[in-house]
């Protein structure tokens, strides 16, 4: 009903009672008191409105057994009024429980579970893929917490945390047969979504991977070391055929590469078996990075290193794998910069985070690579790698070590500016640090300070 419909319907209703009361007014002034045919009209108008007002009460309390009153004028208004919102209430309420009833079924028929917690880790709700992957019940587990039904010190460490983008795996115990990979995504009030999914298949071939690579690792390397042992012999026979010698050579080149490639295997193979965190040891990068100078001075061409140490600060992790990740870092960095180029190994500390950066000014990286570049045999130039006698696994090395450490590596890179890997280290990891040290820079191949 509009405005000036509903405008005109009470003032129609004020138009009858007016009427009402002066008719009650005439009828009491014949029968001596005007007074009293007044109240009359009032007691008709307000028991008229009294049995409308019933009716409407009678029929909302029970609206879906009876139908509504059949009134006239205002009254008739708004009961259709209220007819008409009780309908859109009732359609409304009937969108409502069909589309939850879609997401049941939806979440349901998903090939993962779903379970829904409240702000106390209580379980709200569960599809029967997660009652069956979890061995929950629905009458015996609605309102536990799940930590108290899945027992497993990590998920329920995980599900504390603040750190929820990467999902948890959970392996298998020694009874078990099922790895279980969970996913918790916070939203509402302070609710949580656990996506969980089995990845029991997945984990499988992953273990027969790291198998596979560490087994055939270990097995080329005695075949490479024997046929490196009579390449040599061969090439320092001073009988050997001249025209021989550069096949020799060349099989001694591509030996090393092999073994080169078997060791970096047998490295990743030994940080994908290791587990939990690094070890805490006080690492001393200014040592390190000095060895690391000095390895470099050892190259045919060395390109001038210089060491900026801005923090005496030391390190806690593994020295055997933090020394493997820079060293990595700065090979590739002496690979790929030009005869007489400069690197620039850095130690800062940067808002409570460790950072060793490696800076070159050679051929620079495509900005199409940079997301790729830390996967295993992954080569931005696959003809030069093959030059310099790169594996593809440096970088994957690195990437292994620093997660090891609960760092990250930030790349920063233009084609023709040079690159600069930086590894960042949580501030847990960084030991307190006093003055700064600053070496000055000097030629690679004069040795280190």
């Amino acid at each position: 009903m509009s405005l000036r419909a509903a405008t005109r319907a009470w003032m129609y209703a004020a138009t009858r009672i007016a009427i009402l009361l002066a008719l009650g007014a005439l009828l009491g002034l014949a029968i001596g008191s005007w007074r009293a045919g007044l109240a009359l009209a009032l007691v008709v108008a307000l028991g008229w409105n009294l049995v409308n007002l019933w009716r409407l009460d009678a029929w909302l309390r029970e609206r879906s057994r009876r139908d509504p009153p059949d009134a006239h004028r205002i009254w008739g208004d708004v009961i259709a009024q209220v007819v008409r919102l009780h309908r859109r209430k009732r359609f409304h309420k009937q969108r409502l429980l069909q589309v939850f009833r879609e997401i049941r079924q939806s979440t349901a028929a998903m090939p993962d579970g779903v379970v829904v917690l409240n702000a106390q880790g209580e379980i709200l709700w569960f599809n029967r893929m997660a009652g069956r992957l979890l061995n929950l019940h629905r009458k015996a587990d609605l309102g536990q917490r799940l930590a108290n039904l899945v027992r497993h010190p990590d998920f329920r460490r995980h599900l504390e945390s603040h750190d929820l983008a990467q999902p948890l795996v959970v392996l298998p115990d020694a009874g078990g047969d099922r790895a279980l990979s969970f996913q918790v995504v916070p939203y509402g009030a302070h609710q949580q979504l656990v996506l969980v999914r089995d990845v029991t298949r997945e984990v499988q071939l992953e273990t027969l991977r790291q198998d596979f690579v560490a087994n055939a690792s270990h097995e080329l390397r005695s075949p490479l070391t024997v046929l490196a042992g009579y390449v040599e012999t061969l090439e320092q026979d001073p009988a050997l055929d001249e025209a021989l010698r550069p096949p020799l050579q060349e099989m001694r080149r591509q030996t090393d590469r092999m073994t080169a490639i078997v060791r970096d295997l047998l490295e990743l193979s030994r940080l994908d078996a290791a587990e939990g965190a690094a070890t805490a040891d006080a690492v001393d990068v200014h040592a390190l990075a000095a060895l690391l100078r000095k390895d470099v001075g050892a190259r045919a061409q060395p390109p001038e290193v210089t060491l900026r140490m801005e923090s005496d600060a030391r390190l806690a992790g593994d020295e055997r794998e933090l020394h493997s990740a820079f060293a990595n870092l700065v090979d590739n960095a002496a690979k790929y910069s030009a005869p007489g180029g400069r690197i620039e190994l850095r130690w800062w500390v940067d808002a409570g985070e460790g950072c060793f950066s490696v800076r070159d000014d050679g051929i620079g990286i495509p900005p199409e690579h940079l997301p790729r570049l830390t996967e295993r045999f992954y080569r931005v130039d696959a003809a030069r790698a093959r030059d310099t006698g790169g594996t593809g696994l440096g970088l994957a090395i690195v990437k292994h070590v620093l997660q090891h450490h609960g760092a990250r590596l930030q790349i920063d890179s233009a084609p023709g500016k040079g690159s600069t890997f930086t590894c960042r280290f949580p501030p847990a990891r960084v030991l307190p640090s006093g003055h700064a040290a600053t070496i000055e820079p000097k030629r690679a191949g004069a040795g280190a300070s």
